[in-house]
């Protein structure tokens, strides 16, 4: 792969395809972008299998110097190379959901989900601190025009929403960029990253990013913007904008917040552990009475998001594992439910989950994969779910008990409003005669639930499959931020022995010597 500019390739193939996309009519347009995802999915499967675990941190880096410091700089390590593949799997997946759901304005529709797939990959493997602002920025224009133009009844009031509460996050993280490049002389992340900005400083760029990841994430209280976009965005938003931009805001938390601001970010772990705590139990608590299915999925996406900031802000190595699986089975269940959602609102259009009941009678292989993903989302052992939340609470429970003790009541409300809503949607009596005559799973429902399924148990069988890549840019990470972690209130270290229990163990390894 030495040369060959892959990352600058599986941005250029959607980019011209959604522009082509423009100019044609509907079938065209679904075929070309249907070709054009599942090119790049092929281009990201070659990424995955030629990336050097245990090489170098920075792999299939390009660079050309453009104009007065900026510069067009692309690479990836194991933490972007996980997101760009969730990425680039998703893709062909939402254009399906759309086979037959859009039926106006196609080709621009088309055109703007291959669009926001190249911002998106940008986003993720940019490496110049302004040419990473474009992306970030520039992405929810794509998002903005789906919500707002194939979205629902108040598609309109939806899309501004998302658009004003983001975009004014970001103007602050704006200004924070031009301060840090002045004084550290440089646009390059990976220098950035390595880079001791000033103590007393550090606070204020540390809330000026904070301002725009926690809205991106979204964090409690500026989650609001979420639940509005998802009911009212068509099928394939909800998908992509669970699946992907909300990992945009771990992904900033991951790569600016922590490594350039440690100091800072140590100050207001307390912050973060409070207000992921508020999400976790707040949101969930909300989502047990929804009665709009999409809704209910939302709401527990924020409490999902809030496991991956304390995660995040346990400043060890199981915390910051654990977030990451976090995202990525979020990115995979998450989708499959919003797509579960899409499959039965497509035949009765309506997400009022009083309306559906006993869809396992007329609808069983649909019940089987939704009661898949529903486990998924509980975090039942053996799908994705379980390792990324068992990994954050781990890690968070060596620095905060009150902490990690609040956090698991998540997954119990989890369980409970998650089971709640399968139970009404799939058992019980078929009140509805409509309901009762829908038919079950076609081929093209078929093509995209079985991927999504597959890649839910592989993940919780076998987790290391993901682990491994980014196993040493996690390490890497902590030991960077190691010098500003919290004091634990946990008696005992994880993987550590207790100041007793080592003289015994040295002991015993003496004796066996002789």
């Amino acid at each position: 792969m030495s040369g060959f500019p892959i990352l600058s390739v599986m941005m250029l193939v959607p980019l011209a395809a959604g522009l082509a996309c423009l100019f044609l009519d509907a079938k065209a347009a679904r075929n070309l972008a249907l070709v054009a995802t599942l090119v790049d999915f092929a281009l990201g499967v070659v990424l995955w299998l030629n990336f050097d675990v245990g090489g170098a941190q920075w792999q299939f880096t390009e660079r050309m110097e453009l104009f007065s410091g900026f510069s067009y700089a692309l690479g990836i390590d194991g933490i972007a190379l996980l997101l760009i593949v969730l990425t680039v799997f998703l893709m062909p997946i939402c254009i399906g959901a759309s086979w037959k759901s859009i039926d106006k304005r196609v080709g621009e529709y088309m055109g703007a989900f291959l669009i926001m797939e190249t911002l998106m990959i940008g986003v993720f493997c940019a490496q110049d601190i302004f040419l990473f602002y474009m992306f970030f920025e520039a992405g929810l224009i794509p998002m903005y025009l789906i919500i707002g133009i194939w979205g629902g009844q108040d598609r309109i009031y939806a899309a501004y929403k998302f658009f004003l509460y983001t975009l004014l996050g970001s103007v602050l993280m704006l200004v924070a960029m031009l301060y840090m490049v002045n004084v550290a002389g440089t646009t390059d992340v990976p220098t950035l990253m390595a880079y001791d900005f000033d103590p007393s400083v550090q606070t204020w760029l540390w809330l000026a990013f904070f301002a725009s990841f926690a809205v991106k994430m979204p964090m409690w209280p500026v989650h609001t913007w979420l639940p509005a976009a998802h009911v009212q965005a068509p099928t394939a938003g909800s998908v992509i904008l669970a699946g992907v931009l909300l990992k945009m805001g771990g992904y900033g938390f991951i790569r600016f917040s922590l490594p350039m601001f440690p100091e800072a970010s140590a100050e207001f772990a307390p912050l973060i552990w409070g207000l992921s705590m508020a999400a976790v139990v707040i949101t969930s608590l909300i989502a047990l009475v929804q009665e709009d299915m999409k809704k209910l999925i939302a709401y527990s996406s924020v409490a999902h998001m809030g496991i991956v900031t304390i995660g995040l802000f346990a400043f060890n190595i199981q915390g910051l594992e654990g977030s990451m699986m976090v995202m990525l089975s979020h990115g995979l269940v998450a989708g499959a439910l919003f797509l579960c959602v899409g499959i039965i609102y497509d035949r009765l259009h309506t997400r009022e989950i009083d309306r559906y009941g006993g869809l396992a009678i007329n609808m069983p292989r649909y019940a089987l994969f939704f009661l898949l993903f529903t486990m998924a989302s509980i975090g039942l052992p053996g799908t994705s779910g379980f390792v990324g939340e068992f990994l954050s609470l781990a890690g968070i429970y060596e620095v905060s008990t009150w902490t990690a003790l609040i956090c698991a009541t998540g997954i119990i409300l989890g369980a409970a409003y998650m089971l709640y809503l399968y139970r009404r949607v799939a058992f019980g009596d078929q009140k509805n005669a409509d309901a009762a005559a829908m038919a079950d799973l076609d081929a093209r429902e078929y093509l995209m639930v079985i991927p999504l399924a597959l890649a839910v148990l592989w993940m919780g069988v076998y987790p290391e499959s993901f682990l491994a890549p980014m196993r040493s840019d996690i390490a890497a990470l902590e030991a960077r931020i190691a010098r500003a972690a919290p004091e634990g209130d946990s008696k005992v270290a994880m993987g550590a022995a207790t100041s007793k229990e080592q003289p015994a163990h040295e002991e015993a390894a003496h004796e066996g010597a002789h």
